[in-house]
């Protein structure tokens, strides 16, 4: 759908050509703090400047994610059956984000980092042995996808399977990942589940097994420090971690997969940039740049606890706030060519990790050094990277990035 500026934020086909960027804009700068009507909802306030987003996003009291971070309503009984550790307010969040911080630290995560380089190496030497291919599918992909088995302490065996069905978990909007087309449905069989998908039972089955020592997981994986846990306030009762697990599955391998194919297909379009790379001096900040222009979680949800005059806008109680860190990253006010990639930009305070909120996310240490690292190796090996076919994107209004691109690489 071509994006003519005036295009429904609620409609996960405004976003099946990739983001509205124009629509986007065109809210900044007439109305930032935006109203906006919801096919089949009550609608939503859309929080698209980076400096709104920022200060709602710190202030959880008045702005809570207590009643579900994605745009759809849900009942109390859906919330209770589905909800994680992200649709918690402190003390709750805290309790769990304590316990899984030490494993996803700057620290903990610099000991993957010869792993990062040797997985990273294979991957591009794999792909490399032709000249034309899907880039996202033989790079891409592949990275976060081994990274997840190793830091949650799963067996290889099984990660291509568990990545598409948290890509049906996550895609739930996309009729290339799932038949069960969540804005399509006329029927509530799974409203009780994660992201209303049919994939969930079956990871609910795979963590069954977890459970139930039928699946052998690693003894220093995430899994196992949370299932041994001697901690009463963290103990997860089995219902919490398949839903964890889910959780775990969907968001630990997209984001990064789509952050490392902005990256590619930045580099498609530019060929200077590689050459750029080639000079080793920007090593410190690339990553955070092709993230940023990624930012492929879009959106978090917030619901107001109060009524609240906020900039001007009368925010009722229980309304829907939606934090638009894809709008906030692209921010002419805060990022000069907001929409270009800059390598060396320093400082870059993009918002793409939920940035100044308690739910800030875990996984920002994984997810740059998996960018800077397979990028890194990349590089070493080629000169130019030319696209041979349009890109495809998601299509969803939560989780946006390129699905496959066809390139020619010399």
């Amino acid at each position: 759908m071509k994006d003519n500026g005036f295009l429904d934020l609620s409609d996960h086909d405004s976003f099946s050509s990739g983001v509205p960027h124009l629509t986007f804009k065109r809210i900044r700068n007439e109305d930032p703090i935006y109203w906006t009507n919801e096919k089949n909802g009550r609608g939503f306030w859309s929080i698209t400047k980076h400096s709104d987003i920022l200060k709602i996003n710190r202030d959880n009291k008045i702005f809570s994610s207590a009643k579900g971070i994605r745009i759809e309503d849900q009942s109390e009984e859906e919330y209770l059956a589905r909800r994680t550790f992200q649709e918690t307010d402190p003390p709750e969040h805290r309790i769990t984000r304590m316990m899984l911080a030490p494993a996803f630290s700057q620290k903990a995560i610099s000991n993957y980092e010869g792993m990062i380089r040797d997985l990273a190496s294979e991957i591009i030497q794999e792909a490399l042995k032709n000249t034309e291919f899907d880039i996202v599918e033989k790079i891409a992909k592949q990275l976060p996808m081994m990274m997840l088995g190793r830091i949650l302490g799963l067996p290889d065996s099984d990660l291509e399977w568990l990545v598409v069905k948290g890509d049906a978990l996550i895609g739930n909007s996309d009729p290339e990942f799932t038949n069960h087309i969540v804005d399509k449905l006329e029927s509530d069989q799974y409203r009780l589940m994660p992201f209303r998908s049919p994939a969930a039972l079956e990871l609910y089955d795979y963590a069954d097994k977890i459970l139930n020592h039928d699946i052998k997981i690693d003894k220093n994986g995430v899994l196992s420090k949370v299932l041994n846990s001697n901690s009463k306030e963290s103990f997860m009762k089995p219902h919490e971690f398949k839903n964890f697990f889910c959780l775990l599955i969907a968001a630990g391998n997209d984001t990064t997969r789509y952050s490392i194919a902005m990256a590619l297909y930045q580099l498609s379009l530019n060929n200077s940039l590689i050459r750029e790379l080639k000079t080793n001096k920007y090593w410190g900040t690339c990553a955070d740049e092709f993230i940023r222009l990624a930012s492929p979680t879009m959106y978090f949800r917030r619901t107001a606890t109060c009524n609240i005059t906020f900039e001007g806008k009368k925010i009722n109680k229980d309304d829907k706030v939606i934090l638009w860190f894809v709008s906030g990253n692209r921010d002419e006010k805060v990022f000069q060519s907001p929409h270009t990639p800059i390598i060396s930009r320093s400082p870059n305070p993009h918002i793409s990790f939920g940035q100044g909120g308690v739910h800030f996310c875990l996984g920002i240490w994984l997810a740059r050094m998996e960018v800077r690292i397979l990028l890194e190796e990349l590089i070493k090996n080629i000169d130019s990277i030319k696209p041979i076919s349009e890109p495809t994107w998601t299509r969803s209004n939560f989780i946006c990035g390129v699905k496959s691109l066809k390139v020619r690489v010399n």
